[in-house]
């Protein structure tokens, strides 16, 4: 299993775990839903790249820039760090390590 289909499943954790507890915290469905369908396109994703079909690449690199892009705006409007910067950081880290991944 390549480094980048981790990064993949460990970021569609983090989302997934993040919707759940925005959910248990302040009772956010859009945080639910989001978090857990961002979660299993990625961990789809990293199946997919983990069996050799090059669409789970795009998928997995494709919903991390998207995460990353909502995280980014939803930051600016709040600026509320948590839970945008570290799911920023924890993307743009995600994002590189599935793109070096791809180098090998």
């Amino acid at each position: 299993m390549s480094i980048g289909v981790i990064a993949a499943v460990i970021y569609g954790l983090l989302a997934a775990v993040g919707g759940i507890i925005g959910y248990a915290q302040a009772g956010s469905k859009p945080s639910l839903i989001s978090g857990l369908l961002s979660g299993a396109l990625l961990m789809l994703g990293a199946l997919l790249w983990a069996n050799g079909n090059p669409a789970g690449v795009g998928l997995a690199m494709g919903v991390t820039v998207g995460l990353i892009v909502v995280f980014i705006r939803r930051w600016m409007l709040t600026r509320k760090a948590m839970p945008a910067l570290l799911m920023i950081a924890a993307g743009i880290v995600a994002f590189v390590v599935m793109g070096l991944s791809l180098t090998n």
